[in-house]
């Protein structure tokens, strides 16, 4: 893996409501741990589990923003909103719980896989979040 430095940081800003543009940031970051050699079973994993996130933000907190560090060993995603935060931490990791409109179901989104998706590709997933203030996402994925 080709790394200038101790660590590459990148930023998006994930846009409220917009689904032609949701998606964006994760396949940037995909393109870059592709373009660093990333072996692409694990890229894959990074961008599913940042892909799920960021739809999150995007369906359920009026959109956020994405900071992401690469070290030659880890990448760390972090997605924080300001939204309505999760009043059920446990109950959101339930497969199939969703708290998505039936308008945001009907256009293919919102099936209540979101948490669990991070869960499941992520090597560690942290979730702090606070009811009326936003939640922040931590997702670990290693790289070796």
């Amino acid at each position: 893996m080709r790394l200038p430095n101790s660590f590459l940081e990148l930023s998006f800003s994930i846009p409220a409501n917009d689904f032609l543009h949701a998606g964006e940031a994760s396949s940037n970051v995909k393109k870059k741990l592709n373009q660093l050699g990333v072996d692409p079973k694990i890229v894959k994993k990074a961008a599913i589990a940042m892909y799920e996130g960021e739809i999150n933000a995007v369906i359920h907190a009026g959109g956020g923003f994405a900071h992401i560090k690469i070290w030659t060993d880890r990448v760390v995603i972090e997605i924080c909103d300001n939204g309505p935060g999760i009043p059920n931490i446990e109950l959101a990791m339930q497969e199939g719980y969703t708290t998505a409109p039936d308008h945001i179901r009907d256009m293919g989104f919102g099936a209540g896989m979101g948490l669990p998706n991070m869960k499941r590709y992520a090597d560690n997933l942290e979730i702090d979040s606070e009811v009326g203030k936003g939640t922040k996402v931590t997702i670990t994925v290693y790289l070796i």
